[in-house]
């Protein structure tokens, strides 16, 4: 889950913060003092599940950031964290999911997450894949790392493809170019798929991958991945993308003009 708390005294984020985190240590929590800063950080195209707002603050009031937060992402979940219960209508014409009144605590926060107004799926490969800029896969927040800089741009293919399947000539034509395909580079892009398949296994990421006999190609339902959500036209996405896309690798520069006119 990705989170987004705000509240304009230090001492009260920090403390909503440490409580979120003992809620979901594998959540991604995002806080700020000032609810432009927050509005900001939507902008560039952070997308929480959840956002935690505080009511009365300086500038502008916790109702009247839900209300711009909801106009960019309508299916977000407002719990409002507050020392004023008298604001619980206002927050509640909203929609809101929940209203937690301060002190708060991790059972109070872990009940609001259990019951949300929109549940947020869980991926059961819990992989995120990030495309733009440089090419990097996420378990668990984590960044996986590969042993061979080869294996991971085999990976990398594949998402490009969006999961149509490539056979091993095909492949090897884009990871290798011009080199013939003998018997010797089909060995060494079996070992780069043996050890794609290694390393995802034991990350508990094995499902994104689907193998056939001389066919392979991603699982596009089993990971997250910027490229897929530009291309279904979610805004946030689409804002974050600044011309760049798998950088390091030259057979991805025809998508990247691909999505530079897409977004243009």
């Amino acid at each position: 889950m990705n989170f987004i708390a705000v509240d304009d005294e230090r001492l009260a984020l920090e403390n909503l913060i440490s409580k979120l985190k003992k809620a979901q240590p594998q959540g991604e929590i995002r806080g700020f003092l000032h609810p432009q800063k927050a509005l900001a950080e939507i902008g560039n195209g952070f997308c929480p599940d959840i956002a935690f707002l505080d009511i009365e603050m300086y500038g502008m009031s916790g109702i009247e950031l839900a209300l711009c937060f909801k106009e960019v992402l309508p299916k977000i979940n407002l719990v409002f964290v507050t020392g004023f219960p008298e604001y619980m209508p206002e927050a509640f014409a909203l929609h809101a999911s929940g209203y937690i009144t301060k002190p708060v605590s991790v059972q109070r926060i872990q009940e609001e997450l259990d019951n949300l107004r929109f549940p947020v799926p869980q991926s059961k490969a819990h992989v995120q894949v990030q495309t733009f800029g440089h090419f990097d896969i996420f378990v668990d927040g984590k960044p996986l790392l590969f042993e061979r800089k080869r294996t991971k741009e085999l990976l990398a293919c594949l998402v490009d493809r969006r999961g149509a399947g490539l056979t091993m000539q095909e492949l090897a034509a884009i990871l290798y170019e011009d080199r013939l395909y003998d018997s010797s580079l089909q060995t060494q892009l079996r070992v780069h798929i043996s050890d794609l398949l290694k390393t995802l296994t034991e990350a508990g990421a094995k499902d994104m991958i689907v193998r056939k006999r001389n066919y392979i190609a991603v699982d596009t339902e089993q990971f997250d991945c910027d490229y897929y959500r530009f291309l279904a036209g979610d805004v946030p996405t689409i804002n974050k993308f600044s011309g760049e896309y798998m950088v390091s690798y030259s057979w991805a520069e025809l998508t990247t003009g691909r999505l530079c006119q897409r977004k243009m």
